[in-house]
C-alpha cells in the first residue's frame, strides 16, 4: 500500500511543537482590527494547542 499523502491545507495550518502537540492560530486576526479592542486583539494573537478532540483528525490529515 502506498504512503499517505500530507494534507496540503492542513499543513498550512498547523505546527507540531518540540514535544509533539500541535498548535493552531487564532480565528478573528487576520483584518478588520483597528475596530476590535487592544485587549481582544492581544488576547488573540498567541497561538493555541488544538483541542484534544480534534487532535486525532489533524494528526491524520498530517500523516503523522
Amino acid at each position: 500500500m502506498p504512503k499517505m499523502k500530507t494534507h496540503r491545507g492542513a499543513k498550512k495550518r498547523f505546527k507540531v511543537t518540540g514535544s509533539g502537540k500541535l498548535t493552531r492560530r487564532h480565528a478573528f486576526m487576520n483584518h478588520i482590527l483597528e475596530k476590535k479592542p487592544s485587549k481582544r486583539t492581544r488576547r488573540l494573537k498567541r497561538e493555541e494547542v488544538v483541542h484534544p478532540g480534534d487532535e486525532a483528525r489533524v494528526r491524520r490529515l498530517l500523516g503523522l
